[in-house]
Formats: C-alpha cells, structure tokens, sequence
C-alpha cells in the first residue's frame, strides 16, 4: 500500500456530491491537480468530510479538483500527508502555510520528516 493518497481526482462539485459525514483526510488541487491544500474530518467536524472539504473549497482559491479517504485514525494520516508532501517538493501545500506574522498550527509545528519508498 502506498503512503501517498493516490485516489482519483474528482470536480469539486463532484467531490461534494458524493462526500458523507465520514470521518477522514483529503486534498484539493487546483486545475493542473497540484496539491494546494491537505484537511482532515475529525471527531469534531460538522457534517465530517461532507462539511469539510465544502468550506475548504470555499475557503482555498484555486480550488479545483479534490480527492478524499475515509479513515477513523484521520490525525496520523493528514500529518503523514503533510509530511509526504514536504518531503516531495521542500514545503507544505500553499493553502496549509501559515501567513506571514501568523503562528504555526501545533499539528504542522510538530511534523516530523517521512521518506517513501518509491
């Protein structure tokens, strides 16, 4: 099993169709499918990955494409995907940067570094 989410790209109007209130992570990417963003549904998450990814796309400009996996261990996994992700091109996803002067959020500031096979 690959680390990296490897599921298919799906419009964003798509994506929202299909979502349920599960539990889990995702991307979303903008029209050439690069990865702007990674998120996560957790226990707390109104409506779960319907609700989610529906204010994230609202939220990220450029938003275009999205992609999800249900998974109840939804907080390794999203860190995980944020450390392939810096891993694999030197930064996090733009929409996951803090802005300048901003504080970093404790589950970016306490990554630590991944390297896939392959």
């Amino acid at each position: 099993m690959s680390t990296r989410l490897n599921k298919e790209w799906l419009s964003a109007q798509t994506a929202v169709s299909q979502l349920s209130g599960n539990l889990g992570v995702f991307q979303l990417a903008d029209e050439s499918k690069r990865i702007i963003f990674v998120g996560y549904a957790g226990g707390k998450s109104r409506f779960g990955l319907k609700g989610e990814v529906s204010e994230a796309l609202q939220r990220t400009s450029g938003a275009a494409f999205a992609r999800w996996e249900v998974n109840t261990a939804y907080m390794s996994r999203y860190k995980e995907l944020l450390m392939i992700h810096l891993h694999d091109y030197g930064q996090l996803p733009e929409a996951n940067q803090p802005s300048p002067g901003e504080s970093v959020p404790g589950e970016i500031a306490t990554l630590g570094q991944l390297r896939p096979a392959g």
